[in-house]
């Protein structure tokens, strides 16, 4: 059997740096081009497309340099630097941003396996410990290629890679029918509502749905273990939401001072600050789970079986062209209560409601289960990973999932 072999990243991979920002300026963007991806489009794995930026052919071949092949892993240089994704055939010919790092594997390292290396917890630990900046951590292409990596034999590699990219397959085979069925449900909600003649009242937001922003914990309350998990907006991702990496407060102030705070099954969370729009809905697995700030939930003030007309209007686009109008903040984003509080919607008749959740229903039923099933297979992925690249557990490509 062949030997594992230890080297640095530099080794065998190339580490580049994305374009300084006097190469490219936010008025170069065309509307129609290539994309360029920044920090806020790594996603887990994939990269996210909202907001993305694109460029004219003439900047993408000025920027040559930058452009990211299949394969490649394009990471954070500022922030969260131990946050990456992988350039799959759909992003191969996109460029990355000077905020961003790619890294190219040589030869003889398999790229999905080395992508996964770098989201095994102790890798993203290093590469934070490694990270300069106390306020804004950033790495650099030399403290990437330090970082030290033990390399199996190549088919070692292909194998473990396999086994879990099955897994993951399965996760954005998922995704993709959530996404269609959000596109269902969006199509009957503008027909029953948004284009529908039916009688209609304008009132106050407020009267038919409650809402609420978290209180802003601070970091001296976070405790270690044995608390209670606070969601922020990092946790909300595709839909879902992810509390791996949340911080946690005692049971005592959570049930405590916060009790009011505590997310309840069926409450619709919702960024209020940068990203605007991402959105989940809270699942009885989720809890115990505290709101904190920059999340605001949302609920039926008095009639439960509004959920469905509730959940359309707040995934609607006609709400987040409400929410980016009245968004204030000259960095970054800023919607809040307030705003909801001047805000207003229309009222259908309850039964006409009532006739809408009727026919959504079985569609979030659906993404819904969706969403359980990928939670458990994150579950078996992240269990599997750190066990599988060390070789502890010996590889099964007949996987079944």
């Amino acid at each position: 059997m062949e030997e594992w072999k230890t080297y640095k990243i530099g080794e065998i991979a190339d580490v580049q740096t994305g374009p300084f920002g006097s190469q490219l300026h936010n008025d170069d963007y065309v509307s129609v081009g290539t994309p360029i991806v920044t920090v806020e489009h790594l996603g887990a794995r994939k990269f996210t497309t909202q907001n993305l930026p694109l460029v004219s052919l003439n900047d993408k071949n000025r920027l040559s340099k930058y452009i990211a092949r299949e394969g490649d892993i394009i990471f954070s240089r500022v922030g969260s630097v131990d946050r990456c994704s992988y350039v799959s055939r759909n992003e191969d010919g996109w460029l990355f941003s000077g905020r961003c790092l790619r890294v190219r594997p040589h030869a003889g390292i398999d790229p999905l396996y080395l992508y996964y290396w770098f989201t095994k917890e102790s890798t993203k630990k290093e590469i934070r410990n490694v990270a300069v900046g106390a306020t804004m951590p950033s790495i650099n292409t030399k403290l990437l290629s330090d970082l030290i990596i033990t390399v199996p034999p190549y088919d070692f590699q292909q194998r473990v890679a396999t086994i879990l990219d099955t897994i993951d397959s399965k996760i954005e085979l998922n995704n993709r029918i959530n996404h269609n069925l959000e596109e269902q449900f969006k199509t009957l909600y503008k027909q029953f509502f948004a284009d529908s003649n039916q009688e209609s009242t304008e009132v106050e937001l407020s009267k038919i749905i409650s809402f609420q922003e978290g209180p802003g914990i601070r970091n001296w309350q976070y405790v270690e273990k044995d608390g209670i998990k606070f969601i922020n907006i990092r946790c909300i991702n595709n839909g879902d939401i992810d509390t791996s990496t949340a911080n946690m407060i005692s049971e005592e102030d959570a049930y405590g001072k916060y009790k009011h705070f505590l997310l309840e099954k069926n409450d619709i969370v919702m960024s209020c600050s940068g990203t605007l729009g991402r959105y989940a809905i809270v699942r009885r697995e989720h809890l115990p789970l505290c709101l904190n700030t920059s999340v605001i939930r949302f609920k039926a003030k008095e009639q439960p079986d509004d959920f469905a007309f509730i959940y359309g209007f707040l995934t609607s686009s006609e709400f987040l062209n409400r929410q980016q109008e009245l968004a204030c903040g000259s960095v970054q984003a800023n919607f809040g209560p307030t705003h909801l509080k001047a805000m207003t919607i229309r009222e259908f008749p309850a039964e006409y409601r009532r006739e809408f959740s009727q026919k959504t229903q079985p569609i979030l039923d659906k993404l819904i289960k969706n969403l359980k099933e990928n939670s458990k297979l994150q579950q078996l992925r992240d269990s599997l990973l750190p066990r599988l690249i060390s070789g502890e557990l010996t590889y099964n490509t007949s996987l079944k999932i």
